[in-house]
């Protein structure tokens, strides 16, 4: 009996629409770049349930002649291109003619179009209007649009497909997929009006602007004036790139303001983002991002975009050549112009504050000061006045549930044991505290130690439902992204927890009236906390392990007092010997090993 099947045009069409349309931002993807394709230079789009129920888009581009109507729901139907060379020479988003025969095979779509120009308003079925539902044409007829453009529905996506809708996630999550998808395109096209809403709330809406810079900037919520424009021309290979980079006052702790276009075509390239993440560590902190924009304009014939349906992937023809330039051009660029570092100010000055930094200017942080909680043990604190904010507790998250009295005097026997009996012997280089034992050297990674004190801290609070906070006389502003924005609506509950209380004072601030008071930075902790991510979905030992990913200095000298009450707080921790990202707190280094390294063995 033959095992071999030919599938069938609706399985086909499924398969095939997997590949193009994975979730409502995909669609977006493609109708957005469709309405740039069609020269429209306003296009409003609106969404509900994250698009998951509805995404209509309305554009004022060129139309479809009803002739076209028939065709373009037909896979592979497209007025990109017409012959093979065409492909080596493309000079629009789309060419694949997939977009719409994938998305009308697991939606309902209805688009209505009007291709004349100047139809007179009275005029009444000027437009035209089709109907397709799971790659099934229903009906095309006459219908009132007069405007010159097109008018896209589409509603109950994956309707056909249980099994791909299934896996879509929480609204958040969705707008924010969308909003990484619509936000780049909005860049690329600074002279275009914008326009996006969910649930009837406007989300973005952008005036056209005169320049990209000044584009980034609004859309962004950055200071324009920390933004640095150059250029990189390589004349011999007819090759050029605009940069667009943020000083050292623009920091983030995810790659999310980075963006690289081909051609007008937002694109991910690795080689190109590893080496400009290279020159940015020069002057950024550890662990922290800048944000750059590049533009690159290379001939056609040069690269390869079609590699994958998402149109995302590109092959560049001497690409290692590209990033060399380009980052020569980034490092002049960020050296010469790049400015200083500036503080927000955001809070009145304070008795507390000016005692902080008296004794910071001798070398002094007070975030090693010893308090006692409830149980009288000690925990990390800072020597600001503080109030308890009072939190629902979440039972169902004990993080100390799972350690045993066995396990903790297992390691009370063992490496805890040698640091507590160690010699204290001096620091490296502000950073590394060095201990000594009878047969080893024990060392602390005065930052990943710091981190673990003040998450178990913090954790024992959320838990208690008393986190310490400090109240602020005057609230600070946090400037956000619309993804952060949209990550903050969804879950200012879980900030309250964690002792973030906050407002919303615009659609690109909120303000931060207090904040947890064993944290040292708290609008970095805040930015890091809503940076990608659904709180919804944290429990309270990743809104911690967030919170402390920002919070606490490095590279501080600290005094011999301060070094010995980082080493207690340190074993007290149920967990001493990592940090709450998995990095090591402390390391051994054996007379054995040592004598290796000598070829005294």
């Amino acid at each position: 009996m033959p095992k071999v099947n030919i599938l069938s045009p609706e399985i086909i069409s499924k398969i095939a629409a997997g590949e193009v349309i994975e979730r409502p931002a995909s669609v977006i993807k493609e109708l957005l770049e469709n309405a740039l394709d069609a020269g429209a230079t306003q296009i409003e789009l609106h969404l509900k349930d994250a698009g998951k129920a509805l995404i209509h888009i309305k554009d004022n581009g060129c139309g479809i002649e009803k002739d076209d109507l028939q065709k373009i729901f037909l896979r592979h139907a497209t007025s990109k291109i017409s012959q093979a060379d065409d492909l080596f020479a493309i000079n629009t988003l789309g060419f694949r003619g997939e977009a719409l025969y994938s998305i009308a095979a697991i939606s309902d779509v209805l688009l209505r179009t009007n291709h004349e120009q100047n139809v007179p308003a009275s005029i009444a079925n000027a437009g035209w209007e089709i109907h397709v539902q799971g790659s099934k044409h229903l009906k095309l007829r006459p219908c009132s649009f007069n405007q010159t453009g097109t008018e896209i529905e589409v509603k109950e996506l994956f309707f056909n497909t249980p099994a791909r809708k299934k896996f879509l996630k929480s609204n958040t999550t969705e707008i924010n997929k969308i909003l990484d998808i619509f936000i780049p395109y909005t860049i690329l096209n600074k002279e275009k009006r914008f326009l996006l809403t969910h649930q009837g709330k406007t989300l973005i809406d952008l005036a056209p602007c005169v320049n990209t810079k000044t584009r980034i900037a609004d859309i962004l919520n950055l200071n324009g004036s920390h933004l640095i424009e150059t250029e990189c021309i390589l004349a011999d290979k007819n090759i050029s790139a605009k940069m667009i980079l943020g000083n050292i006052n623009i920091s983030r702790t995810r790659r999310d303001l980075q963006y690289i276009f081909v051609n007008d075509r937002p694109v991910a390239s690795k080689q190109i983002s590893f080496h400009l993440n290279n020159v940015l560590r020069l002057v950024l902190p550890p662990n922290s991002f800048g944000m750059f924009a590049v533009f690159l304009e290379i001939p056609p014939s040069e690269i390869d975009v079609n590699i994958h349906p998402s149109k995302r992937e590109v092959k560049i023809k001497d690409e290692q050549v590209i990033c060399s330039a380009l980052r020569i051009a980034f490092e002049n660029a960020l050296m010469t112009k790049g400015g200083i570092k500036q503080t927000t100010g955001y809070r009145q000055q304070t008795t507390d504050d000016r005692q902080q930094i008296l004794d910071e200017s001798q070398n002094r942080p007070l975030y090693f000061s010893p308090k006692k909680d409830d149980n009288g043990s000690e925990f990390l604190q800072t020597e600001k006045k503080s109030t308890q904010a009072h939190v629902p507790v979440n039972k169902q998250n004990e993080f100390f549930s799972n350690v045993t009295k066995e396990l903790f005097e297992q390691k009370i026997n063992t490496l805890h044991n040698r640091l507590q009996n160690a010699n204290y012997l001096g620091t490296f280089i502000n950073k590394y505290l060095l201990f000594e034992t009878s047969d080893s050297i024990l060392m602390i990674d005065q930052h990943a130690a710091a981190e673990r004190i003040t998450f178990e801290a913090l954790i024992t609070q959320m838990q208690k439902g008393t986190v310490a906070v400090q109240h602020l006389l005057t609230p600070f502003m946090i400037s956000l992204t619309p993804q952060e924005i949209n990550a903050w609506e969804g879950s200012s509950e879980k900030l309250e927890i964690l002792g973030f209380s906050s407002t919303k004072i615009d659609n690109e601030t909120i303000a931060i009236h207090t904040y947890p008071a064993l944290l040292k930075n708290p609008e970095r902790c805040a930015q890091e906390i809503l940076a990608g991510g659904e709180l919804d979905k944290f429990d309270h030992e990743a809104m911690a392990r967030r919170a402390c990913r920002a919070s606490v200095m490095t590279g501080a000298k600290l005094a011999e007092l301060e070094i010995e009450f980082l080493r207690s707080s340190l074993l007290n921790c149920l967990d001493p010997f990592t940090c709450p990202h998995g990095r090591p707190t402390v390391i051994e280094l054996s007379e054995e090993f040592l004598s290796k390294q000598f070829l005294r063995t």
